[in-house]
């Protein structure tokens, strides 16, 4: 075993000046931000500083091969640079100064520590971890080869994770795809389909506030935690309960069919994002911070309209009011303006639809696998 800070180089990221509009351009130097830390390489960031704005704040130039890792609000991200680059004091850089560490092993046992790290880290305003905690991280040091071997082994794993990944978005594109060459954007309406606002095509309610003193009814909850990426939930038995004082009543129970949207959030992206439910004979409630829409007009499906709400041109129709927390609303949602195609071909788009979701739920499965596989395979290395 071994402390970090005694095998490592750790320093924090510095703090840029915003004001300043002409420290920021496209060709400067790359600037990462916690959102650019997804996969084990940084090859590239969305912002770059110009050497005056680096001058002019505490931040500093972080060397290829340099470990970032997530120290403020999102804790224990962490990725390898394959790019020279600076950062924030939200992210801290780790230089190896050791012979006794391998790069890809320090960056998977670093991986595996995220869930305990982010208990660890738990703040009163905002989850941090500060750099004295970070130097005193124990890294458990088997002989070289082992660790080659180790970081090998999931690397191989993470690669068929990716490929997994890249079908879905993949599968994700020809949906897409195929509803703009059958259907056109439904905003700009380019086939002259016949329209209706949101409102005709049937109604909209609010999800259910509850106290957590509730208690004497226990049913399935659908929460703006449970969108993710989905489309569709059919399951919702694997949804989380609240405890409610009595059961609900029929308006506030989800029906096969149903559109619900995250009406409110702190994070923008979400608000407006919609899932289709079939919960069957599974009761199931959503919550207040969504809002559920039933279709009762025969001339339109539910897969189809879900698509419409889900393309980038109807999403910035939605895009509610609010300063922190943005927010959709009904009479948002009402004055959307639907377009209508025949029902012949709706049916044939959801036909498709319907292939293409049994080729994801494979790939999916197969997805599933290879991430339970990944976490068993460190657990067992890394504990």
């Amino acid at each position: 075993m071994a402390k970090l800070g005694d095998i490592c180089k750790i320093q924090s990221g510095g703090t840029p000046s915003r004001a300043e509009s002409t420290y920021w351009n496209n060709g400067g130097i790359p600037w990462v931000k916690i959102s650019d830390i997804k996969d084990k390489y940084l090859n590239n960031t969305e912002e770059h500083i110009t050497e005056a704005g680096l001058k002019n704040s505490s931040a500093k130039i972080f060397p290829a091969g340099t470990i970032l890792y997530t120290i403020f609000a999102t804790l224990g991200e962490t990725c390898i640079l394959n790019i020279d680059a600076s950062t924030n004091q939200a992210i801290a850089g780790i230089q190896i100064e050791s012979n006794l560490v391998f790069k890809d092993y320090l960056y998977y046992y670093l991986l595996s520590q995220k869930n305990a790290v982010s208990q660890m880290g738990r703040g009163v305003a905002q989850n941090n971890i500060n750099m004295k905690m970070l130097k005193e991280f124990e890294i458990p040091l088997p002989p070289m080869e082992e660790q080659r071997r180790i970081s090998a082994l999931l690397d191989k794993v993470s690669d068929l994770i990716a490929k997994r990944r890249a079908q879905l978005d993949k599968l994700d594109l020809l949906v897409k795809s195929r509803f703009v060459e059958m259907f056109g954007d439904p905003v700009i309406n380019p086939y002259g389909w016949d329209t209706s606002d949101l409102i005709n095509l049937g109604e909209c309610k609010n999800g259910m506030n509850f106290h957590t003193d509730d208690s004497g009814v226990v049913i399935h909850c659908l929460g703006v935690g449970d969108f993710k990426d989905l489309s569709l939930i059919e399951d919702t038995s694997k949804l989380p309960t609240i405890s409610l004082n009595e059961m609900p009543s029929d308006d506030y129970l989800l029906a096969n069919g149903d559109i619900v949207f995250v009406r409110s959030n702190g994070n923008k992206a979400l608000v407006g994002r919609s899932v289709a439910v079939y919960p069957n004979d599974i009761p199931t409630t959503f919550s207040g911070f969504c809002i559920r829409f039933r279709i009762q007009n025969p001339a339109i499906l539910p897969s189809y309209l879900l698509r419409v709400l889900k393309t980038d041109s109807m999403r910035k129709k939605m895009a509610g009011r609010g300063a922190n927390i943005q927010n959709l609303n009904q009479k948002i949602l009402a004055e959307l303006r639907i377009p209508i195609p025949g029902l012949a071909l709706q049916e044939e788009y959801e036909l498709f639809i319907k292939k293409i979701d049994k080729s994801k739920l494979t790939v999916q499965r197969s997805l599933d696998k290879l991430e339970t596989l990944k976490k068993a395979l460190m657990q067992q290395y890394f504990g």
